[in-house]
Formats: C-alpha cells, structure tokens, sequence
C-alpha cells in the first residue's frame, strides 16, 4: 500500500505526528542512522571483551534513554538515561564503549558497554547528532554550527573542530579510518575530511544526503537522498557519483552488510526498508517495517538488520536471509538511532611446540646425560606462560636445574615465562649415569600448562630415547 493512502487511513492524531516527524527531520539535525566504521578497523589496544551476544543500543530522542537490546532474545536488558534528546549513536571497534549525541544538551555520553552506564558527557559543539568512532577518535557532527567535533577516545576532549557543509547530520569512516564522511543535509553535499590532518579534502555534490555508508572494502560510498528518493552511490577513489538507486519514500537510514553483498535502506514516508544488491546496485526487496523507520545497523555476521521506527517507539528485527521483519522491540519514545557492538575476538591461542634433546657428558668423575627441555612458540598470540614435565626413568633423578624447575621423585618440571610468537625459550637438567640401568632409557617431555590457550596439542610432547653401555659410556641420538 502506498504511503499516501495509508496516511489517509491514520488517525488524525497519527498524522499529526507523522507531519511534526517530517518538520522535525526537515529542520533538525536529527540523524538518520547511528554510525560507526565499517568494515575491518585499525587495530586497538586491548581493552574489556565485547559482550558473548552483539547488542543493539538504542537513542531514544524523546526519552533522554538509550535502549540495550540482547540480540540474542531480541529483549530490551537495560536503560541508561543520557542528555537530552538523544539523537546519534556509535560503538568503537573493540565494543567497549558506546558514544550517544545530546542534541540539545550540546554534548556527547560515553556509556561503558560492560556495566551500560555512563562514564563521562563530553561538550561536543552545537546541535550534536551524527556520530562515528574510530579506536583513537570519534567525530560528531554539529548541525546547526556546520562543523564536525573531533574527541579523543583516550582522554574525552575535543581535540578538533573541522568546518564542513550547511547542515551536517551523519557522519562516517572509511575501514582503515583514514577518513571520514560527512552528510551535509542543508549543503547538497559530502564532506571528506582527512582525519590525519582534520582538513576536508573534497566536497562531493548530492542532493540532501541524510544518511551515508562505507562498503567494508572502502570503494563505494552509499548515501540516502531525503528530496529525490534515492540511494546515491559514489566512488571513493574517483569521489565521483557513479548511480543512483530509486528506493522508497523519504530515505533516511543506510547500513552496509559486513560482507558488503547488500546496502539496507530505510525509507520513512513509505514505512519500508529497501534492500539494494551492491553488484547490481538494484532494490532486491523492499521490507514493511514500522511507522516512519530512521535508522538501520546490521549484526556482525550479516544475519540481522535493525531498523528504529521513529514514530512507532519500535525497533524491527529483520532476518537477512528472508527479508522478513522476525521481531518488534518496544523501546523508548522517539527511537533515532541504532548501532550493534561487534562480534566478540576469537579467544587467543599459541601453538607451543615442545622439543627435548639429550647429550652425553662423559667423565671419569661423574659421568651424566644433559636433557635440553625446549618450548617454540609458533603462535599466533605470545605465550604469557608455561610448564613442562619431564618423565625420567624409574629410580631416575636430575641435577643441576636451570632456574624455573624443580625435581621430584622421577620428574622434573619446568616454568617458562613470556614468550614471544616466533621465539624459543630452553632449560636444561642432568640425569648421573650411575642412576641409569643398562640398555636404552627413554625419558618424555610434555606440556601440562600454558597461557593463553594452546591450538595445536599434538605437538605437546617430545621423546629421546638413549642408549647407556655403561656407567661410563652413553649414546644419544
């Protein structure tokens, strides 16, 4: 059904919040999706885990409140109350923070992602509402001042303010972060700023882009046009447009697959998401979702799109695979903006590969065998610790330990230290001759222990076999 004889079907209260919607959009900085970088980000310092279940934070404009949706049960788990009017929302790479604007608070709330409460609200300029986060950096634009406010991660303050286009309202960064896009809803254009620099280096025309996107491999650029119904494509490199996709009514909200198979788009005059083949740069599907849909962000692994239904005080789940809307979320009022955390790392592992040698020391005084005890870290993370234990005949004892390792009975283990991917690192022991009987002795040495987890465990034991003539006389290999 088309949007205009649906709206003739709403209640007359219900249009009149669609129209103070559409006035608010038209004058407003209010954003169109919450952003963040798309696409493999630089790496970061290491810092709290992102959660085991991606989860979708929600700005809730009329509300004050970010919604905190489990995107596993598709429940509303917590409510962080913010500045007012909420309008943009991002979540850094390493998923431990998420960055909400205040639009008229003028400042930004940082949420610590782990206990969904805020650590710090951060002056960010006038009328702040796009918003997108680098490790180091988070940019916000700043509608009403025609400027970009650039904070530091680390420290929480403004390091730089970057003037770009009439009216900026969304905000986003290339893969490797290296720059950033802003929508200039009120100058027809894009803005690229250099983030070494905080320079703009190109102004791209568009008509009234409001929302933008970054493919993950950094070469297209898609971004909704509010006047002309369309998705924009433009091409990074040449900074040209290259086509535009017509889409539904009044496009707001754009998010890229992480495999960047598909462009999602949320159109909030026809209540719909359109969702665009980035091969064939053509609308594949168009999805109903909720009244006056805003925003759009994506889970991790693609399966999942979620749309906030401004006018609906909804959030909409939509299955990927289908293009059908599997849940409705309640939320708060007003819902502007959605981002997802990422997918949690990989736990880390190191490959230790154990290698053990022996070598005869023949005397006349004292007569003995040297066991070498070897640990090689083949990585890929460093070992942060380890302990080997050698198994040496019965009746058997070592001497003469290296620092680290300690005997009993007819065993000697061994502690190692960091080691480093790609490094090494040996203790050695003596077992006397004359503790040895006659023939071949076979002593074994094998991990019991290490940090972080070892990926590989069939290379965690090692033998040497020698062969003992006599008290004075050995043969190893």
């Amino acid at each position: 059904m088309s949007s205009g004889t649906r709206s003739t079907q709403l209640p007359s209260s219900h249009r009149r919040l669609r129209r103070r919607l559409t006035a608010l959009l038209a004058g407003s900085a209010l954003c169109a999706a919450g952003l963040s970088a798309t696409g493999a980000a630089p790496a970061a310092a290491a810092g709290p885990a992102p959660a085991a279940t991606p989860v979708a934070y929600v700005a809730n404009y009329g509300s004050d409140t970010v919604s905190v949706i489990d995107t596993a049960t598709n429940a509303v788990t917590a409510t962080v109350s913010v500045g007012s009017a909420p309008a943009g929302t991002a979540v850094t790479p390493d998923g431990a923070k998420a960055y909400v604007t205040n639009e008229s608070s003028s400042s930004v709330s940082v949420i610590d992602t782990a206990t969904n409460t805020v650590t710090a609200t951060v002056p960010a300029g006038a009328g702040p509402n796009g918003v997108a986060a680098s490790p180091t950096r988070v940019y916000v634009t700043n509608y009403p001042a025609s400027t970009v406010t650039v904070l530091d991660t680390a420290t929480n303050t403004v390091t730089a303010t970057v003037p770009v286009g009439a009216g900026p309202k969304s905000v986003a960064l290339s893969p490797d972060a290296a720059k950033a896009y802003v929508a200039n809803s009120g100058g027809n254009s894009v803005s690229v700023i250099d983030t070494a620099t905080n320079a703009v280096t190109a102004t791209i025309p568009t008509g009234k882009p409001n929302a933008l996107a970054v493919t993950p491999n950094g070469t297209r650029l898609y971004v909704t046009s509010d006047v002309d119904g369309v998705a924009t494509v433009i091409d990074t490199a040449t900074q040209t447009v290259t086509t535009t996709v017509p889409v539904g009514s009044r496009p707001y909200g754009v998010a890229v697959s992480p495999d960047g198979s598909r462009a999602y788009v949320t159109n909030a005059g026809s209540d719909t998401a359109s969702v665009i083949s980035t091969a064939t740069n053509t609308v594949t599907a168009t999805v109903p979702v909720g009244d006056f849909p805003i925003s759009v962000a994506t889970t991790p692994d693609g399966s999942r799109a979620y749309v906030t239904n401004l006018a609906g005080d909804t959030t909409s789940v939509i299955d990927t695979a289908n293009n059908t809307v599997t849940a409705t979320v309640p939320v708060g009022s007003t819902p502007a903006s959605v981002a997802v955390t990422p997918a949690p790392a990989p736990p880390q592992a190191a490959d230790i590969d154990v290698n053990l040698t022996a070598q005869p020391r023949l005397s006349i005084l004292v007569p003995y065998l040297t066991y070498t005890l070897t640990v090689h870290n083949t990585g890929p993370a460093p070992v942060t610790s380890a302990t080997l234990k050698a198994v040496l005949p019965q009746g058997a004892s070592a001497t003469n330990l290296s620092p680290g390792c300690t005997a009993a009975s007819a065993t000697v283990t061994c502690s190692y230290g960091a080691i480093a991917d790609g490094a090494s690192a040996a203790k050695t022991f003596r077992v006397p001759l004359s503790l040895l009987a006659l023939g071949q002795v076979k002593v074994t040495g094998t991990r019991t222990a290490s940090a972080p987890t070892d990926s590989q465990p069939a290379n965690d034991t090692a033998s040497v076999t020698c062969t003992v003539v006599s008290v004075l006389l050995a043969t190893c290999p």
